[in-house]
């Protein structure tokens, strides 16, 4: 078995349906969905604000690169250009894969050129982290400890402080 947790994200076209479109094709192995939240851009600051989620999907024959692979076709399907000169830029979708565990519960690690897990900068980013928590309140990022602890971290208060909940925005799968 293999379970994922992933972040989606929009910030340019029908936001809303974009994250609709990611559940929508992660299918069957969608097991949880939070809630969704309008963020302000991080990086590369000028452009629209996103709408961010998390995903906890599980799929018994699921290895990490098919996690990869499934998120990239959610990007495609929602018309998402990599733009090679701006790496922080708006995009349709962005969907990232923060970490996987093995049948045993045990967390993947991966370090190459297409895929590093757990998301090396998962810990940085409040837009990943409070979304998590609404799947997975005790849950742990590998290698950086227990989500609560890291949303906690003074550097992430200015970015967690410009996040607005969208109770109007529910995020629709099949259990």
């Amino acid at each position: 078995m293999s379970r994922a947790v992933l972040s989606i994200g929009s910030n340019l076209g029908d936001r809303y349906q974009h994250l609709q479109l990611a559940v929508r094709l992660l299918g069957e192995s969608v097991v949880l969905v939070s809630g969704i939240y309008e963020t302000p851009p991080w990086g590369d600051t000028d452009q629209p604000a996103y709408l961010n989620a998390a995903v906890l999907a599980v799929d018994p024959a699921a290895a990490p690169r098919d996690w990869l692979d499934r998120a990239r076709a959610c990007e495609t399907a929602a018309g998402r250009v990599r733009d090679p000169e701006r790496r922080f830029g708006p995009r349709t979708l962005d969907v990232d894969v923060i970490a996987v565990w093995d049948a045993d519960d045990q967390p993947v690690l991966v370090d190459d050129a297409e895929l590093t897990l757990p998301h090396p900068r998962a810990h940085q980013r409040a837009f990943v982290l409070r979304p998590w928590i609404d799947i997975q309140p005790y849950g742990r990022l590998p290698g950086h400890g227990w989500l609560t602890d890291l949303l906690n971290d003074p550097a992430l208060a200015a970015d967690l402080a410009g996040m607005t909940p969208r109770p109007d925005l529910p995020l629709e799968f099949k259990a």
